[in-house]
């Protein structure tokens, strides 16, 4: 075969067509099997055993997040299909070949006849990116690329327009939502004509039958926390680090979470590891615990590196290494095949979060077979509750549970 595809990634592929959700777990190889459906769909043979050329294939546009972009990941998954964004260095000369990010994709609202990929997909919602996509998606062949496709049926509702499902929201919410009748603001009780809701996301999507080699290997590392300290700001709504009163439940869990996280144990918990696992990459979520990552002492020779708002570091490399990485801007569009081993120094919210930050090294071709996450966490209240929610597949919420 010229195109190098497992038989997961073939079948997903018979299965696939216009307007799909390509759904593939961290690491299954979605970019490559979306490059091969778009082949075929040009004319590409994929079970010729030498390269087959397409014949006058559309232009293509791929919409990825900004690291990707930047990282030219697209670049290289599009060597095996002799296609290079620079025409002199590829087969189609004549054919326009796009990577951008989902900030730019107002730019290309008016391309008509091409063939668009959208990658991580973002169409959520109702805001500019989602208007964009759904002119680009009438106007073109199109398919979605997601890990986590959605949690509810809101979720669907931009993908059910663009393949025309339903006229706009409002037939939408006619046909399926009930609102609730005591709420200040129109919030959604419950789903109706749900039967239908299944068929049409059956319709669309593509799950791929991926088996992992990996054996991931999750424990929950406790440390300590200044009891005191967080029963009185409980009790008495009180910010000890602005010294200033609490003014809702969203500064109280952020102040809850500091007295935890600061906590020195948590330290010597993430060096014990360390001393075990000589390279590793440490999620986290605030400044503060990215000033105290960067205060720890690792040792001599150790190579620290970051990628957050404010520093985007390459992973390091050599024999002892830590790699240090914010949620909000490295948990999805990169992967590391050096390293078996993620500390997330604090949890995430958002289970979506953790799983796709869990993925980066969960890749298909990881030299490792056993991965390990470590999970650093006390017995507060706080932290327990986060495990909670994330243990049921769900986000935490902040007001539910401080009951403000």
């Amino acid at each position: 075969m010229a195109i190098p595809l497992y038989d997961y990634q073939l079948d997903a592929i018979e299965r696939m067509s216009n307007g799909c959700i390509l759904c593939g777990g961290v690491g299954s190889g979605k970019s490559r099997t979306s490059l091969a459906y778009y082949y075929k769909e040009q004319g590409g043979d994929l079970n010729s055993k030498k390269y087959s050329r397409m014949k006058n294939p559309k232009d293509l546009y791929i919409i990825t997040t900004a690291r990707k972009r930047d990282d030219l990941e697209w670049e290289e998954e599009l060597l095996p299909f002799l296609i290079n964004k620079k025409p002199e260095l590829s087969m189609y000369k004549d054919m326009n070949v796009v990577i951008d990010s989902w900030n730019n994709i107002k730019k290309y609202s008016n391309v008509y006849g091409a063939f668009f990929i959208f990658d991580e997909q973002r169409v959520v919602g109702s805001g500019t990116w989602v208007k964009a996509f759904l002119k680009i998606a009438n106007k073109n062949r199109w398919i979605l690329l997601s890990a986590t496709p959605g949690d509810t049926w809101q979720d669907y509702i931009p993908v059910f327009l663009a393949n025309k499902f339903y006229k706009n929201k409002t037939e939408f919410a006619r046909e399926h939502i009930v609102y609730s009748r005591f709420s200040k603001y129109p919030k959604i009780d419950r789903y109706i004509g749900t039967g239908k809701l299944v068929r049409l996301r059956n319709q669309i999507l593509v799950d791929m039958d991926f088996k992992r080699q990996t054996v991931p290997h999750h424990e929950d590392v406790f440390v300590h926390y200044d009891i005191s300290k967080y029963k009185d700001a409980m009790r008495l709504r009180w910010d000890p680090f602005k010294n200033e009163p609490i003014q809702q439940a969203s500064g109280l869990c952020y102040v809850l979470r500091r007295i935890v996280n600061e906590d020195v144990s948590r330290q010597r918990a993430l060096l014990e590891i360390f001393e075990k696992h000589p390279k590793i990459i440490v999620f986290y979520n605030f400044d503060y615990e990215l000033d105290i990552l960067k205060g720890v002492y690792y040792g001599e020779n150790v190579t620290v590196a970051e990628w957050n708002g404010h520093a985007h570091q390459p992973v390091p490399t050599g024999n002892r290494w830590v790699y240090l990485v914010q949620y909000t801007a490295g948990a999805e569009g990169w992967n590391c095949i050096k390293t078996d081993t993620i500390v997330f120094y604090s949890q995430n919210y958002s289970y979506k979060v953790m799983q796709q930050s869990s993925g980066r090294i969960d890749r298909l071709n990881t030299p490792y077979t056993d991965l390990y996450y470590y999970h650093l966490k006390t017995r507060s209240g706080i932290d327990l509750a986060i495990s909670k929610a994330l243990g049921q597949k769900k986000k935490f919420n902040e007001s539910r549970w401080v009951k403000w």
